[in-house]
């Protein structure tokens, strides 16, 4: 991820850019959709399904949609780039974070009064506002971590950390597992459910929290599973975990809805999905973050290109859709109707992950959190490789949080 900025610095960037284009980027026809998207491999044959579906509607033969893939912060700094540029896509389907920074910098339109945002769930509607516009349309409802486990060695799934941690002491030898469990060191974003779990959060409003006891407890939780327990690997991130996982050398692994299908596919009825356990040390539930995945539509649309996409957007996310989406990528729905519907309440899956959206905290949109993020990520791997002491690590962390910000503003 990289740092938030000003509304200032795009503009500059612009003047100084003047009418340069980004090879091969020129702005799309007015039938031609250009979709940007950071999706895993797995999911693109449901998105391409979609698109044609959309092109065989009445009127909509002669609709060209083209869909450019990137890795998560490839997307980012892309649309960036094409934004100061003049070539924006069309629309981005991206976690709701993305929008906080694009929205500041005047390269998306709030899309409250262009479609009607009643229908969808609150809470990924509130995931996505700030400063009292909406600014994209939900696709999904989640983008969440859980626990996800292999009923072979557990199963059932513990309900407290006393309870997996006495798993981890006493049934990885005999089940033969390298580890007992896996999650994604060093990323942040796998550290607030049990920083929300200790009584913390990473920014109030728009102000950094970072230097807080909570903080310490979560860093050193981590670092006390690594070091300590030996529960989990050291120097160990996602491809890492998730290929733990799908080889069966852990029990548990934390991950997101992301990942349900292809894990269900892979093991099957072994497969089981339930909350993060409660921490046993506070009685409170992990927290982790809640929003969902987006479509960002360019603040360049106008006229009639923004008529057609208003209308592939609404039946992207139309009832049939959403839960064409839940049955082929087993992802929670954003409309509130299709959130009813009986294949997620008679999905023992699906309905473990709606618990946890409940136990979640929405995710911070504030463009602040970029500065969190950024400062965060490195100074977490400092106290996981162990080159800094977990106080010394939020002590930087906020700081560097602060002087980001400060520059942000200045």
């Amino acid at each position: 991820m990289r740092p938030a900025f000003s509304a200032a610095l795009p503009v500059l960037l612009a003047a100084l850019l003047g009418s340069c284009r980004l090879a091969g980027q020129e702005p799309s026809a007015g039938r031609t959709i250009v979709v940007w998207e950071q999706e895993d491999a797995q999911v693109f044959p449901y998105i391409d399904s979609v698109f044609a579906a959309f092109k065989r509607l009445p009127g909509n033969a002669d609709v060209r949609i083209v869909r450019n893939h990137y890795h998560t912060e490839d997307l980012r700094q892309q649309f960036l780039t094409a934004s100061i540029a003049g070539s924006p896509p069309d629309l981005m389907m991206s976690p709701s974070d993305f929008a906080g920074v694009f929205s500041v910098a005047g390269f998306i339109m709030p899309v409250d009064g262009v479609f009607d945002l009643s229908v969808y769930n609150k809470p990924v509607i509130e995931a996505i506002t700030l400063d009292g516009r909406v600014w994209g349309v939900p696709i999904t409802n989640g983008n969440h971590l859980m626990l996800m486990y292999n009923k072979r060695f557990s199963p059932t799934p513990p309900q407290t950390t006393d309870e997996l941690f006495r798993f981890c002491a006493t049934q990885v030898k005999p089940n033969k597992l390298d580890y007992c469990m896996a999650f994604n060191l060093g990323e942040p974003f796998w550290l607030m459910p049990w920083l929300g779990a200790l009584g913390g959060w990473p920014i109030d409003n728009k102000t950094p929290t970072l230097d807080t006891p909570a903080m310490r407890q979560a860093v050193s939780l981590v670092v006390d599973l690594i070091y300590e327990k030996k529960f989990v690997p050291m120097e160990c991130e996602y491809n890492c975990t998730d290929s733990l996982f799908k080889e069966e050398k852990v029990a548990f692994i934390i991950n997101g809805d992301w990942a349900i299908s292809t894990y269900r596919d892979k093991m099957g009825k072994n497969f089981g999905v339930a909350k993060i356990p409660r921490l046993s040390a506070t009685g409170r539930w992990p927290t982790p973050m809640v929003s969902g995945r987006y479509f960002l539509l360019t603040s360049k649309l106008s006229g009639p290109k923004l008529e057609l996409i208003k209308q592939f957007v609404s039946f992207y996310t139309n009832e049939e859709n959403q839960i064409g989406q839940v049955k082929s990528l087993m992802r929670l729905p954003a409309l509130a109707k299709a959130a009813r519907a009986g294949i997620i309440m008679d999905d023992p899956i699906l309905r473990a992950s709606m618990e946890q959206i409940l136990a979640g905290k929405p995710m911070p949109m504030a463009t602040e959190m970029r500065a969190v993020w950024d400062t965060t990520r490195p100074h977490l791997g400092r106290a996981v490789n162990k080159k800094a002491t977990p106080a010394e690590a939020v002590a930087r962390m906020q700081a560097e949080a602060v002087s980001r910000i400060k520059e942000m503003a200045d």
